[in-house]
């Protein structure tokens, strides 16, 4: 099924020279691009930011202003990939909606600061890139079911986490690291642990750390992206009837 964090990174997308194969991804409605940041935003979907010099800043929507064409995002100021980002000043934004991949350019990047907080603001771009994900559905966990994974710390073997699991799929999850913990490295593979996702839902998997992202200032911790390995037949089936389940209890909430 492939590692399904490893493409939060920009696909290329050269569509110079006639090459019209991407012209079927291609969203430049005005109003449909505003409803899908819109989706990024009501959702706290978390947005991958990453400059042609390499920086990659990890991100939420803060606002979304249709009328000025501006969207803003969170943004700690102390962070040296933010600094280069605004150097570079352009971006490429990468997020997703459940097994949709969105990806768009960023321009005009300024830095604002408030009395409590600092803001990245940019252009509202004018297209943006959808993509249907076919192998592997995502879904945003919901919370009131607690959703969590219990595991020990691989720096701390007397540590036992109760780490949150933000979102899963078939092929893996993401989990919040809070900032009081002691750091966990991309490369680490953790056996034996606990997924818990309901009163229904719980199996043991081996959990491979794909890659650790800061979420935002507000949030007080990190990302993880993680893969699962050696499933069994029964924890797939599970996990399955999970993701299947809580897609359509997040339709049915949209609809309420």
């Amino acid at each position: 099924m492939g590692a399904m964090f490893e493409d939060t990174q920009a696909a290329s997308l050269d569509e110079g020279n006639g090459n019209a194969s991407w012209a079927e991804f291609r969203v430049e409605n005005p109003r449909e691009i505003a409803a899908l940041f819109k989706q990024l935003l009501d959702g706290s979907v978390p947005v991958n930011l990453l400059s042609p010099g390499g920086a990659m800043f990890s991100s939420n929507l803060w606002a979304v202003d249709g009328a000025q064409q501006r969207i803003t995002f969170s943004a700690d100021p102390h962070n040296p990939q933010l600094q280069q980002l605004i150097d570079d000043d352009e971006a490429t934004g990468v997020s997703y909606l459940d097994a949709v991949k969105l990806q768009f350019d960023l321009s005009h990047l300024m830095l604002v600061h408030g009395a409590k907080a600092s803001a990245l603001q940019a252009r509202m771009p004018s297209l943006l890139y959808r993509f249907q994900r076919r192998d592997s559905y995502r879904v945003r966990t919901l919370e009131r079911d607690q959703p969590r994974a219990e595991l020990r710390h691989p720096s701390l073997p007397d540590m036992r986490l109760l780490l949150r699991v933000m979102d899963v799929s078939g092929g893996g999850c993401a989990m919040f690291l809070p900032h009081d913990v002691p750091a966990i490295a991309p490369g680490i593979v953790l056996q034996g642990v606990l997924i818990e996702l309901d009163a229904d839902t719980r199996f043991n998997a081996t959990v491979s750390i794909r890659h650790v992202s800061n979420i935002n200032q507000a949030a007080n911790g990190q990302r993880l992206g993680c893969e699962f390995t050696g499933l069994s037949p029964n924890a797939q089936r599970t996990l399955q009837l999970y993701i299947d389940q809580t897609q359509k209890r997040r339709r049915l909430l949209v609809l309420e």
